[in-house]
């Protein structure tokens, strides 16, 4: 790319159903990990790599979660909100899209959390990305060695960074681990109201245009309560 994407769409109007019983009273965007609310770790790696404008979608507890980020400045959070219906993670990006601009954007999961290894992985991925040639890009992370993952993964990658998915029965190598670069031709035509990104991966994979990065260090899957002591150690040590 000839410079990073300036805006980023982050993912937090999920339910948060395999956190429960956490999710009954704060929504999995605010649950903490090692202290800091698990949004804050996405926003702050957005803020460092030059963000200057993240639309953050709501609907579960969101009074909860506009109050946390009514002092941040940096990157600027603008609201879309989902309180009256749940559009789902394709839905709730085709929403928000006029929020978005018209250049490739990134988009992070609200939970997911990643300790990078030299250079920062969403530099990589802006350095990575070929609007000519890509609709999305994906951080990948190993379906093994992963913290808090137990999944069958969800890609085979080629040499060129090309992505396949696994079938029913089978075990792919990689994982999405819930870091983008997506250029907004991927939501032309996307089916109306609720659904999942995955459909619209689904379509640039067919089309040649489904792109992976592997992650250069250690992505933790926060996806159920337990799963939390596992990411706090590994942050600590870090630290």
């Amino acid at each position: 790319m000839l410079h990073p994407p300036r805006n980023a769409m982050v993912l937090a109007a999920g339910l948060g159903v395999r956190m429960r019983p956490l999710t009954d009273a704060v929504p999995k965007p605010l649950i903490k990990v090692a202290g800091k609310a698990l949004i804050d770790y996405g926003l702050d790696r957005l803020a460092d790599a030059g963000v200057e404008r993240a639309v953050v979608n709501v609907h579960h507890l969101a009074e909860q979660i506009e109050r946390h980020l009514a002092g941040r400045r940096r990157p600027k959070i603008v609201i879309s909100d989902e309180r009256g219906l749940l559009l789902g993670t394709g839905g709730g990006v085709v929403k928000a899209l006029p929020l978005l601009g018209s250049e490739p954007f990134y988009l992070l999961n609200s939970d997911t959390v990643w300790i990078d290894g030299g250079t920062p992985d969403l530099q990589r991925l802006a350095e990575a990305f070929d609007a000519a040639n890509m609709d999305a890009l994906l951080l990948l992370a190993p379906a093994t060695g992963s913290i808090g993952y137990a999944g069958r993964g969800d890609f085979f990658m080629a040499g060129d960074g090309r992505l396949t998915a696994r079938s029913e029965r089978e075990v792919a190598p990689f994982v999405y681990a819930g870091a983008a670069i997506l250029a907004p031709a991927l939501f032309q035509d996307p089916p109306a109201g609720e659904f999942p990104l995955t459909d619209l991966f689904a379509r640039a994979r067919q089309a040649g245009r489904l792109y992976g990065l592997r992650l250069d260090g250690l992505w933790m899957h926060v996806g159920t309560p337990d799963a939390i002591a596992r990411a706090e150690a590994a942050i600590t040590t870090v630290r």
